[in-house]
């Protein structure tokens, strides 16, 4: 819980007084926590409670794991990559899924008799491709080599400066939505109810067939994202329409009080 506010006051001095040598800590966890506060302006780390829970292994740990992060950064192919589980083939519950929509121009969920039909679809496509000899197989796994030099953590102290700011500086055009991948959806409702529940009630949910539907009320919160129990089944994509906020009451034109 202290992690926010120490990086706020981390950021502040280094804003504030540029190349200031700063100690940081409070909620250092992880080198990935430690290389927050080195972003933000940190130049020394210190670690307490993590070691008091555990011993001065965790030390080493997170300096393996600092060295890991600064080597990652030195991959080119990763530059977009936001530390977050890479992007993983179309599945469901770990198995690769063709997209049934192109096989039949027919959406099917994948519960009861539509999971039996759906089964059914993919066998037969299935011998199709083995007739037709043009069997289709998974991506071989690519090794990235580094192809710039690896930053050292002095590189790294400040970096995200430029982007920390007040909440008036920041841009509301620059939105996000959320997007359902209808054939790695396992119809559970987790997405509807949160959203239902707790959001804007921007998802619809098909009575029949249970296949969550994204409308224009979204606001991007992630909260179904969050919920999904199916690993990039929702990913939050840019908005392409200007959001117009739906508040469930037109805005008075001339208030009374």
């Amino acid at each position: 819980a202290i992690r926010p506010i120490a990086l706020r006051a981390v950021s502040a001095i280094a804003s504030a007084i540029p190349g200031f040598p700063i100690l940081a800590t409070g909620g250092i966890d992880s080198a990935e926590s430690g290389l927050q506060f080195l972003h933000s302006g940190a130049s020394v780390l210190q670690v307490c409670s993590a070691i008091q829970n555990q011993d001065f292994t965790v030390i080493e740990d997170y300096c393996t794991g600092l060295r890991a992060l600064l080597y990652l950064q030195s991959i080119e192919e990763l530059q977009d990559w936001d530390g977050q589980s890479p992007p993983t083939i179309r599945h469901q519950k770990g198995k690769p899924v063709p997209k049934i929509a192109d096989l039949m121009e027919k959406k099917l969920p994948s519960f009861g008799p539509y999971l039996e039909q759906r089964k059914k679809i993919i066998a037969e496509n299935k011998l199709k491709l083995k007739e037709q000899k043009d069997l289709v197989f998974l991506p071989e796994r690519k090794h990235y080599v580094p192809k710039k030099p690896i930053p050292a953590v002095k590189d790294v102290i400040g970096k995200a400066l430029r982007y920390i700011g007040t909440y008036g500086e920041l841009s509301n055009t620059e939105q996000v939505v959320a997007l359902i991948d209808e054939e790695m959806c396992i119809n559970c409702g987790k997405c509807y109810m949160t959203c239902n529940d707790s959001g804007y009630q921007a998802i619809q949910f098909d009575p029949e067939i249970h296949l969550p539907t994204v409308t224009d009320s979204c606001t991007g919160c992630t909260l179904c994202f969050n919920v999904c129990p199916i690993i990039d089944c929702i990913r939050m994509v840019s908005r392409t329409t200007p959001y117009e906020p739906k508040r469930g009451l037109p805005l008075a034109v001339n208030p009374v009080c």
